[in-house]
C-alpha cells in the first residue's frame, strides 16, 4: 500500500492488472484391473472459484484421448450450465452427476488425485484446440508406460 501511495503522490500511473481468468484441466490416465484406462479430469474453473472432478473410462489409449477432448470441449462449452444447476441452484446433490452422465461422464468421489498429470489452461467457453492436446497425449501415454516399468518391475 506505502508503494501505491508514493506512485499516486508523484504522478504515477496505476496500470490495470490482468486477471488470469483460465479454465485449469488437470488429467491423469491409469490402468485399472479389468485392463481398461480409467481418465481422471479435475477441472478447476477460475471466473466461479470452483472445481468438477470427473472420470470416465476407455477401452484403448486412443479412444481414451478422444474421449478427453470431447469431455474438454464439454466442459468449456457448459461450464456456465454446470455451475449453476451443479452448485449454485442445486438442491439434489446427484444433480451434477446427471448433468455429467450426458457426456457419458462420471462424478469422481476421490479426494485424492495423483501428483503427475498433465495439466491444460484455456480460455473459459473458447474451443479446445487440439494442437493443446499434443503435450497432454505424450505426458499421459509417458505416465502409462512408467506405470508399466513399476508393475513389471514387482
Amino acid at each position: 500500500m506505502v508503494q501505491m501511495d508514493i506512485i499516486e503522490k508523484f504522478g504515477g500511473c496505476k496500470m490495470p492488472v490482468k486477471m488470469n481468468h483460465r479454465n485449469e484441466y488437470q488429467c491423469t490416465i491409469e490402468l485399472n484391473q479389468n485392463g481398461k484406462y480409467c481418465v481422471r479430469v479435475r477441472a478447476v474453473f477460475t471466473r466461479k472459484s470452483w472445481t468438477l472432478p470427473v472420470y470416465f473410462l476407455a477401452s484403448s489409449f486412443d479412444r481414451a484421448m478422444t474421449k478427453l477432448e470431447q469431455t474438454l470441449q464439454f466442459l468449456q462449452q457448459q461450464e456456465e450450465r454446470l455451475w449453476f444447476w451443479g452448485v449454485e441452484r442445486s438442491d439434489d446433490p446427484n444433480f451434477s452427476a446427471e448433468l455429467v452422465q450426458e457426456a457419458g461422464l462420471r462424478m469422481d468421489r476421490r479426494l485424492e488425485f495423483p501428483r503427475r498429470s498433465a495439466n491444460v489452461a484455456l480460455s473459459p467457453e473458447k474451443p479446445v484446440p487440439a494442437v493443446l492436446l499434443a503435450p497432454v497425449r505424450r505426458g499421459l501415454a509417458g505416465s502409462i508406460d512408467t506405470g508399466r516399468v513399476s508393475v513389471a518391475g514387482d
